[in-house]
């Protein structure tokens, strides 16, 4: 298996467990072992999971702060799934240059159409997309 498909289970499951950190506010730790006990993580790079999980946590009013001046409604009125995602790619953005942009954008709008509502992926795709121009303008302006 490839280590992109390894990544993109790591974002499977970070999304999964972000969610639950929102929805219960239970320790992060906790959550992450867990996970890490409980769902099949043979095909799951379990260091980037790690490293997704926890660095969303860490940073999210950062985050947020990247996310709220793009949003149609308050930050709180988000699905929660697609607000867990909004907070992955962001913090993909912010912390992973290595990773392309347009990569970023691509996974989390898989992502929303795994576990979002219907039109979510969209609403997804907008946000970050904005928000990448902001964050990554340079590489954005190149690709365009």
């Amino acid at each position: 298996m490839s280590s992109s498909s390894k990544r993109s289970k790591a974002r499977s499951r970070a999304v999964q467990a972000i969610y639950q950190w929102q929805m219960t506010g239970q320790n992060i730790g906790d959550i992450s072992n867990h996970f890490i006990a409980e769902h099949p993580m043979t095909r799951v790079d379990v260091a980037y999971f790690q490293e997704l999980v926890r660095g969303v946590v860490e940073r999210v009013y950062a985050l947020d702060d990247e996310i709220v001046p793009f949003l149609d409604r308050d930050l709180q009125e988000v699905d929660p799934v697609e607000r867990a995602i909004l907070r992955l790619g962001t913090w993909e953005l912010v912390q992973r240059p290595d990773i392309p942009y347009r990569v970023i954008i691509n996974e989390s709008v898989e992502l929303a159409k795994s576990f979002g509502g219907e039109a979510g992926h969209k609403y997804v795709n907008s946000i970050l997309d904005k928000v990448a121009l902001k964050l990554r303008s340079t590489e954005v302006a190149a690709r365009r």
